[in-house]
């Protein structure tokens, strides 16, 4: 199946607004790529004062790692998976991040077994580094 990039993160994963953060995929390299999303204003994980919680920081990782191996089964004709995040490792925040901004999420998947994966990614926001960690998903 052939996939043009960049593509919209719905035809990717199950994720739906306003829960889905992450809105396209932009490069893809293997099991690695580079996920977009822009901070929306109507999104429940804003604050009032139109800050993002840091907590979604690790759900843009995840939904990110999501973006990528959703692709990855698509050009096999399989079906996008459902997925939770089980574990969280060597996470730092660095930043907080506002409505507007656009930030650019670097996935790279460190290893995976069976229905288990893990994963490292980075959050950056107009060229600083945002987060940055370790997260492990299941996906079936």
């Amino acid at each position: 199946m052939a996939l043009t990039l960049p593509i919209e993160a719905e035809e990717l994963i199950p994720h739906r607004l306003p829960m889905r953060l992450v809105d396209r995929l932009v490069e893809i390299d293997g099991k690695n790529g580079v996920v977009e999303a822009r901070v929306a204003a109507g999104c429940p994980l804003v604050s009032g004062e139109g800050r993002l919680e840091d907590l979604a920081l690790i759900e843009l990782l995840a939904q990110s790692y999501a973006a990528v191996k959703g692709y990855a089964d698509r050009l096999e004709d399989k079906p996008v998976k459902q997925g939770f995040l089980v574990g969280i490792k060597k996470l730092v925040w660095l930043q907080s991040v506002q409505v507007g901004d656009l930030l650019k999420i670097n996935i790279r998947t460190l290893a995976e077994l069976d229905d288990f994966a893990v994963a490292e990614g980075e959050i950056w926001c107009a060229g600083q580094l945002i987060t940055q960690g370790e997260i492990k998903v299941w996906a079936h």
